[in-house]
């Protein structure tokens, strides 16, 4: 199966992927009223790495450049630190 390509950020998001990234966005509205940036980027991700399972953060991070325009620029900051799944080994 190939790896899904990258939405553009002209085409409509699919709504299961607009209410993933509507709710990074809660998130990192959450964490952006900290004082560092840096601090909050780390935050925003620590949380999606630490309750977010492991198809979320696939779905979001396959499909999905860091510049994307529904991003939140806290979650665009955060995007590299968000933990990537490793596929599971095949049989």
């Amino acid at each position: 199966m190939s790896a899904p390509r990258p939405l553009t950020p002209a085409a409509p998001l699919p709504p299961d992927l607009a209410k993933l990234v509507a709710m990074a966005n809660q998130i990192a509205t959450f964490f952006a009223a900290q004082p560092n940036a840096e601090r909050a980027a780390a935050g925003l991700a620590d949380h999606i790495n630490l309750n977010w399972s492991r198809a979320m953060r696939q779905r979001l991070l396959a499909e999905l450049p860091p510049d994307h325009p529904a991003f939140h620029p806290l979650l665009a900051r955060a995007h590299s630190l968000i933990c990537r799944p490793v596929p599971f080994p095949a049989p």
